[in-house]
């Protein structure tokens, strides 16, 4: 098996109590509220846009969470490294396109494909080549032409339901613009606080019939394996988890003095993805922005306590989904909006830049152009066929892109 051994052995009920302490559980619960935050308010609004049930995305929430928490337990304690996994929020962006045309079981049956896909590289040792194949330009411009609806969306929900969405960003752009004030509140955080206070001042919280707490009773979903969803999404939904998301996990880590195990993570994102489909989560990945803050501080070999902290907070969270999930939908659709357009600004901003800064441009922007139109082609749809005819305009039109190091992507 191809799986990299831990450096130590797994540390004992003694040795994780010697190097937990307040930083780390500071850290922990910085990183957990951020990914409670903007990717939830992802999920309820991909949900809405994809005319999924209640049920439907509070179990989403519970694979989302309880399970991806498990396995982050399980790695952070093997490892002795915050390998805290979650959801991919490209992927779930690709599947809030695809619910307008396949039906929620037929996205499933692809998330296990694209599971069984991952959990093939993984096992193989083939998943370095598989990261270093993709054309990075190519990828980000298709990740920026699935989000680039929620920045819209944004906009939106600041013209149909300013005293909502208004306060919201004004507080998300008061703290970014100072920083200092930022490392206590973190604008996403801020945004939301002020948000929830306008909804109470304007009494616009309206929570629909069942009880308000509730623990989560997770739905089994029967695949259905359709060429038409296996074809659109397994290809974009596993190069978005392990060449953006896993390969930004894993640069953030190594940035860190970690040494990230490339192949057990894939083969772990593998198996989590088909458990997790079962419920209806999208694909498992090695996150990215919260590990990068659970190993920006503190001393490298105690780092991991905050990673299982996080996966402990993240069981408590999956189980309690349903709960979460009927007061977010209580709240009106500007909240959700604004929330999630503002948690996808950066990710956005960040997505143009490795689109266009450097080579490849042109098929980025072919790429760019076709996902955005939204148009599908043999009832596939659109982001498959922008990675497609950027990457056939890239090599028509800028051959000699290929022919530099893939590092200057």
């Amino acid at each position: 098996m191809p799986f990299e051994a831990p450096e130590l052995a797994p540390p004992g009920p003694q040795q994780i109590r010697a190097d937990f302490g307040g930083l780390y559980a500071v850290n922990a619960l910085i990183a957990f509220i951020f990914a409670t935050t903007g990717p939830v308010a992802i999920i309820l609004a991909i949900g809405r846009h994809g005319s999924l049930a209640e049920s439907d995305i509070s179990s989403w929430m519970f694979g989302a969470f309880f399970l991806n928490g498990l396995i982050s337990i399980a790695f952070c304690w093997l490892y002795r490294q915050p390998l805290v996994f979650l959801w991919s929020i490209p992927g779930a962006v690709l599947v809030g396109q695809a619910l307008g045309h396949l039906s929620f079981a037929e996205v499933i049956g692809a998330f296990l494909v694209t599971g069984l896909l991952m959990l093939v590289l993984g096992l193989s040792g083939w998943v370095r080549r598989a990261m270093q194949a993709a054309v990075m330009p190519i990828v980000m411009a298709m990740v920026a032409g699935v989000f680039l609806r929620f920045a819209l969306d944004l906009v939106y929900a600041l013209r149909d339901d300013f005293w909502i969405a208004g306060p919201m960003a004004a507080a998300f752009l008061a703290l970014t613009a100072l920083p200092r004030l930022g490392r206590y509140v973190p604008p996403l955080i801020g945004a939301l606080a002020v948000g929830a206070l306008a909804i109470a001042l304007l009494e616009r919280f309206q929570p629909g019939a069942g009880a308000l707490f509730s623990f989560a009773r997770p739905t089994l979903y029967t695949p259905v394996f359709s060429w038409r969803a296996i074809v659109e999404l397994v290809l974009p939904l596993a190069i978005t988890v392990l060449a953006v998301q896993n390969g930004q996990g894993v640069a953030v880590l190594a940035a860190a003095g970690h040494k990230p195990p490339i192949n057990a993570i894939t083969v772990a994102c593998g198996a989590g993805s088909m458990l997790s489909a079962l419920v209806g989560s999208v694909s498992t990945c090695l996150t990215g922005p919260v590990n990068a803050i659970l190993s920006t501080s503190g001393e490298r070999t105690r780092q991991y306590t905050s990673g299982l902290l996080v996966g402990l907070l993240a069981l408590g969270f999956g189980a309690l989904a349903p709960t979460f999930t009927h007061l977010m939908l209580a709240t009106p659709k500007a909240f959700i909006a604004t929330l999630g357009g503002l948690a996808m600004l950066r990710v956005l901003q960040t997505a143009f830049v490795a689109s266009f800064r450097t080579t490849h441009t042109f098929g980025a922007l072919m790429t760019f152009v076709v996902t955005v139109a939204n148009v599908p082609i043999l009832n596939i749809g659109a982001p498959f066929w922008g990675l497609v005819i950027g990457f056939l305009c890239s090599k028509l039109i800028e051959p000699g892109d290929f022919a530099k190091p893939r590092q200057s992507d």
